[in-house]
């Protein structure tokens, strides 16, 4: 039978038609749209893999878009202006082009969206012949990255703001599997708010890496972008823990509300 689309068979227009509808509509019931930064290989890349497939099933459930990158090449003020969430799944503060870095500055200081950021994006210091970003470095609290825990470790990790909103459903402490702690110059503590910190008498197996106040989700109050930083994330098997993806949905539906 021939139609207005030539000699294509009706029931397969039909199905063409209601694909692009049901896409309109799957688009039109999105609430937000989320950018995710995943580096393209090296030792997290794992953890990455892992996080891709858990985040695209919340985000079919909790009805937001979510677009990946593995680098900063495409970012600019306006490529930013369609999210309303950035998600730093460990990538490095260096190595961004500078249009790149001068987008993301404005779109955290102007509340332009909200940010999450893991594990890799507190190694700040000079690495690969960059130099330290000192925004960032601000941005996280005036740290540095001083060493970690090379050959892992287990932990707990203490909740010491059970009301913020990315604390919801979960306990006082949980337990972290697997970790390579990172250490820095100093606390963060008196330039952000410190949701949890890690027991360091609680590493299994005991480390003399240790800096004592230890902070390992914090967000930074003094920006306008709702924004919290979440140090776990080197391992996959972080999935594995009902309560760590709940802090991680948590931190999403929260950080993406204006």
């Amino acid at each position: 039978m021939k139609n207005a689309f030539g000699k294509i068979p009706v029931c397969l227009v039909a199905l063409w038609l209601a694909a692009g509808v049901t896409d309109a509509w799957a688009q039109a019931r999105s609430t937000f749209h989320v950018l995710a930064m995943a580096e393209p290989g090296g030792h997290h890349i794992a953890y990455s893999k892992a996080a891709r497939p858990w985040l695209d099933s919340l985000a079919e459930k909790e009805h937001f878009t979510i677009d990946y990158v593995s680098n900063t090449d495409p970012i600019n003020e306006s490529y930013l202006s369609k999210y309303q969430l950035i998600i730093q799944l460990d990538y490095v503060p260096y190595t961004w082009k500078p249009e790149a870095a001068a987008a993301f500055e404005k779109y955290i200081d102007e509340g332009k969206g909200g940010w999450i950021g893991f594990h890799h994006a507190t190694l700040l210091g000079e690495f690969d012949g960059y130099k330290i970003w000192p925004w960032f470095q601000d941005f996280m609290g005036g740290i540095r990255y001083k060493n970690y825990i090379a050959d892992f470790a287990a932990a707990t990790v203490k909740i010491e703001k059970g009301k913020h909103p990315i604390m919801k459903g979960v306990p006082a402490s949980f337990p972290v599997k697997k970790e390579e702690w990172y250490i820095y110059d100093k606390s963060p503590r008196p330039n952000v708010e410190v949701i949890a910190s890690v027991d360091e008498s609680s590493y299994s197996p005991d480390s003399k890496i240790k800096m004592g106040d230890h902070p390992v989700i914090w967000s930074n109050p003094k920006k306008k972008a709702k924004n919290v930083y979440i140090f776990m994330g080197h391992s996959p098997v972080l999935f594995e823990s009902a309560v760590y993806k709940t802090i991680f949905k948590n931190a999403i539906l929260w950080a993406a509300k204006k």
